[in-house]
């Protein structure tokens, strides 16, 4: 809880009020402001300094006919030092009014930084509430690479994604995946729709033409993977797997049809990955899938990965391995992206591997051997270090990232192999993980190994590494 202003002698209580730059308050006289993003290599205004988020409250209301979002982010968060101001991340929309614990705060845009001055400091260790009013058209963000993300119109309604900061573009919030929180999202849309996102669905209520979807998310979640589907869906809610887990999906009705081989392995694909992966990390799974137009690619997005119209087996085990490696092991900063797509391409390998396909030396193989037909770009740089945000989605992040797991399956055998990587998931389960951690990991698992040679010239090296 927070706790109450100490009491102040008079001559004191004097200084300090000279200190304040104008109603209701400029801040104290020890804290400093919070910093203006979290210097990401990438993506250097991304989150946010001085505090951690431990959980979201967001109500919003969405006019599709309008094109118009209302919403309301109260937002728990603990100072990490003392605070005179800080900032939270988000790009369009009015901002109407701010409060941190009840009282009303001064507050500036600048950018996609919206600048909270609260009434008075907030001393290191304090935990606090800060609840911004909101409204205005959400905007869709176009990447470094040229995708799109943010908030998306349909065909019925939105879709919003957020890798890698476009959830800035509907909710308030420190949107860099080193801080990770619980949420609990309301969504109100017409009666005739459904809005759809992460975790459990916690209840629904109708009022006056509308409904009310009532979603919340215990486990940790980076806002890159939040996610709101608004519009028609076909719902079903199923258990999946040996131990009968709570499924939700999501589907338009122009792709059901279309969908449904694929989706009906959803159940043996659950399996498999926590066979070879360890426990599955979250309380619910299931998926969203939209239309073909609605958005160009797929995205873990947690518990219930999306997908732009039907989707194919291959694209789903991805999608679904991410809830382990991305969801759950989260980077610490966009440089480590690797770790994501690395597990879940290599996670189609093996599945493959285990169905009949090629075994994942001879996709090894053929990719060292003709790789470059498909992929151009795939010795262009290293997949431990991209030289821009607009790499970090190329093929060398992917398809040189798995070969990269690939060495060391071959470096310390099959057993070995899947103890590390069951136990790497285990270790840092919900929370935060980059490339030293992974590196360190794995040499701790195989003390007699040397992995020198894989990681200078395989995670780091330039070009294309010599035939192991």
């Amino acid at each position: 809880m927070s706790r109450f202003a100490p009491v102040v002698p008079a001559a004191l209580l004097v200084l300090a009020l000279a200190s304040c730059t104008g109603a209701p308050g400029g801040g104290g006289v020890h804290g400093t402001p919070g910093g203006a993003g979290v210097r990401d290599p990438y993506f250097p205004k991304a989150g946010n300094g001085g505090y951690d988020v431990g959980h979201y409250n967001l109500g919003l209301t969405y006019d599709p006919a309008r094109h118009h979002l209302t919403g309301t982010a109260e937002i728990t968060a603990k100072a990490a030092e003392d605070l005179s101001a800080f900032d939270l991340d988000l790009k369009g929309l009015t901002v109407e009014a701010v409060t941190v614990e009840g009282s009303p705060a001064r507050f500036s845009r600048a950018g996609q930084e919206l600048t909270v001055r609260p009434r008075r400091d907030l001393d290191r260790g304090e935990t606090f509430r800060v609840t911004v009013r909101y409204a205005g058209t959400p905007l869709t963000l176009t990447d470094p690479d040229g995708s799109q993300e943010g908030w998306l119109r349909t065909a019925d309604g939105a879709l919003a994604l957020g890798e890698p900061t476009g959830s800035m573009t509907w909710y308030p919030g420190n949107h860099h995946p080193s801080d990770k929180a619980s949420y609990d999202i309301s969504v109100t849309v017409p009666k005739e729709l459904t809005a759809v996102s992460n975790g459990e669905l916690r209840g629904v209520k109708s009022h006056d033409g509308t409904r009310t979807f009532e979603w919340h998310t215990a486990e940790p979640m980076a806002s890159y993977v939040t996610t709101l589907a608004i519009g028609r869906f076909e719902v079903s809610r199923p258990t999946v797997g040996e131990r009968r887990l709570p499924a939700y999906i999501a589907v338009d009705p122009v792709s059901a049809a279309d969908s449904k081989a694929v989706l009906g392995r959803l159940p043996e694909i659950m399996d498999w990955l926590e066979l070879n992966f360890g426990p599955y990390p979250f309380s619910s799974t299931g998926v969203i899938v939209d239309r073909e137009d609605d958005a160009g690619y797929a995205l873990e997005t947690q518990n219930r990965p999306v997908f732009p119209g039907p989707t194919d087996l291959r694209t789903l085990v991805h999608e679904l391995a991410h809830q382990w490696f991305g969801d759950s092991v989260t980077p610490k900063s966009w440089r480590d992206m690797w770790l994501n797509e690395s597990f879940a391409t290599y996670a189609e390998w093996l599945w493959f591997e285990d169905h009949g396909g090629d075994t994942a030396q001879e996709t090894f193989e053929e990719l060292y051997d003709h790789g470059e037909d498909e992929y151009e770009d795939l010795w262009d740089f290293p997949p431990g270090e991209p030289s821009s945000a607009a790499e970090i989605s190329d093929s060398p992040v992917y398809q040189r990232g798995a070969m990269v797991l690939h060495r060391i399956r071959q470096t310390v055998g099959d057993d070995a192999f899947y103890d590390m990587v069951q136990g790497w998931a285990a270790a840092h389960r919900h929370g935060n993980a980059d490339t030293d951690d992974f590196t360190a990991f794995v040499e701790r698992q195989a003390p007699d190994e040397d992995f020198d040679g894989i990681w200078e010239a395989w995670l780091y090296g330039d070009g294309k590494p010599g035939r192991p």
